[in-house]
């Protein structure tokens, strides 16, 4: 008796996940509300050395305001 072949679940069409933007250290600066995240990150950048490649701001989903 051979295991039947699992099928791989696929997302619905028609419905898009939504998406968060990375940003940038000099938008999370001027950000008007701050998160957890994006100060983190803030405190993360002062350190000597350090190279920022952003962060996902839950301010940019889609649908937000």
């Amino acid at each position: 008796m051979s295991k039947a072949a699992k099928k791989k679940k696929s997302a619905p069409e028609g419905r898009v996940q939504p998406q968060m933007k990375i940003v940038t250290s000099d938008v999370c600066a001027v950000c008007r509300t701050p998160c957890a995240r994006g100060l983190a990150y803030l405190e993360r950048l002062k350190q000597p050395g350090a190279v920022g490649t952003g962060v996902p701001c839950v301010l940019t989903l889609p649908g937000k305001k």
